[in-house]
């Protein structure tokens, strides 16, 4: 133990990532960036084949940082793995999808477990940042790698340190995001403290991995049960002629005991549409039924429907028929400003369009075409917007309120407006062709 502590003051240590996606990337970089040599791991070869190329996949993490570390000689990225004997520290960064029974997906980190046992060496340490269930680290991982005989918190290091990662997030990043860590045992909880002590500012040390596991999915648990609540709020506001958004920005004036949620078309990104379903599946080992996570869960999977309701309605306001009209979705990304479509309420919305009989086309300054996703299978590309575009619409929908957009312009040139996020605000003057949805 004390000697891998001295390799990570030093940044000797190697650091290997496995998963290169929205969390091991910045991840990575970040490592690099503080003096460590790093290596990063993924199945996707198109992935490593472009940071070798000095390019970056994700919009909002520039080229410019991965040049800068590859030509340094810090960085080198492999779908190798069998190289997992060189890394000192090995964190897993890969996804924990649902499977469509709404249960946890675990094949992406058995699987890599079982690739880290195969070359798991004296003094290494592992730490699981995938988001799971508690008793995931404890349950899943310590039992196969003891299977080689090794004893936790002398011959390797076990810990859970939950992501923390915002896309897009202009004021926090892994550098000044406190990080949560739990360790199998206290040896383990030193080692992977120093770690993360070496690049964040502050290291929040836990009792166990259980903790830090349950404390992850109660961050989201959070955020989706209070934008549950004010979706809810938002229909309700609907049937009774009140502009929701004007009673949030109202409620936001209270100095304490209030904090601002707004409504939107539906959850999207990896964290919150999936991650509750983790708990809520893992209290039922315990006879427990987690009611505020399902219901919170069918409220915002409802929203796309709802979105659905409001476009047919205004259509039909305006003498036409949902079958057979053209609609135009502005932005597919989940959250503004970023390329990440993950679980974007965009699709189920396109979907069921498509399935009414609408024509569908979107923009997206982020995301030029789509791909395919595990339950969705677009294939088109970003229609580019001017004026005889827009008129040719039937109805243009706001889902994503990207800061690229020029909202006056678009309302302006448009016949109708559905605004899910209030991106119309203060256009009265042409209220009379935007519906608030």
């Amino acid at each position: 133990m004390e000697l891998l502590i001295e390799r990570i003051r030093k940044r000797e240590a190697r650091i290997g990532i496995i998963g290169l996606g929205y969390v091991g990337l910045p991840l990575l970089l970040h490592f690099g960036e503080k003096g460590f040599r790093v290596i990063g791991f993924d199945i996707d070869r198109q992935k490593v084949e472009s940071l070798q190329g000095g390019k970056s996949y994700i919009k909002h993490v520039p080229s410019e940082r991965v040049v800068a570390l590859v030509d340094g000689g810090k960085l080198s990225v492999t779908t190798d793995f069998d190289r997992l004997t060189d890394p000192d520290c090995i964190l897993i960064c890969v996804p924990t999808p649902l499977t469509p029974q709404r249960e946890p997906d675990m094949r992406y980190i058995i699987n890599t477990a079982k690739s880290i046992c195969k070359t798991l060496r004296p003094g290494q340490l592992v730490v699981l940042e995938s988001t799971s269930y508690p008793g995931t680290t404890e349950e899943l991982l310590l039992p196969l790698f003891e299977q080689k005989g090794f004893r936790v918190g002398e011959d390797f290091f076990l810990a859970f340190s939950p992501e923390r990662e915002d896309p897009g997030n202009p004021k926090y990043n892994t550098g000044n995001i406190p990080k949560i860590v739990g360790g199998v045992t206290k040896k383990c909880l030193e080692v992977a403290s120093e770690l993360y002590g070496a690049i964040t500012n502050q290291v929040v040390a836990v009792r166990s991995p259980k903790v830090a596991e349950f404390a992850k999915l109660l961050e989201n648990i959070y955020r989706s049960v209070n934008i549950a609540l004010v979706n809810e709020m938002k229909i309700l506001a609907h049937k009774m002629g009140i502009d929701i958004w004007e009673v949030i920005d109202a409620a936001a004036t209270k100095p304490f005991g209030f904090t601002p949620f707004y409504p939107g078309p539906g959850l999207g990104g990896h964290c919150i549409p999936i991650d509750p379903f983790y708990l809520a599946w893992k209290a039922r080992e315990y006879n427990f039924t987690a009611r505020f996570i399902e219901l919170a869960g069918e409220i915002n999977v409802s929203m796309p429907h709802y979105v659905l309701d409001r476009i047919t309605e205004a259509l039909n306001q305006r003498g036409k028929c949902l079958k057979n009209s053209s609609v135009l979705i502005l932005g597919i990304a989940y959250k503004k400003d970023v390329d990440d479509d993950r679980e974007s309420p965009a699709y189920p919305i396109m979907q069921i369009l498509m399935n009414r009989g609408a024509r569908v086309s979107y923009n997206d300054p982020h995301i030029p075409a789509l791909r395919p996703t595990r339950k969705y299978h677009f294939r088109m590309k970003s229609t580019p917007l001017d004026k005889k575009t827009l008129r040719s619409f039937d109805a243009v929908v706001i889902i994503t309120d990207h800061s690229a957009y020029d909202y006056r312009w678009i309302v302006e040139n448009s016949q109708l407006i559905v605004d899910t996020r209030n991106a119309t605000r203060g256009l009265d003057r042409y209220s009379y062709k935007i519906v608030k949805a």
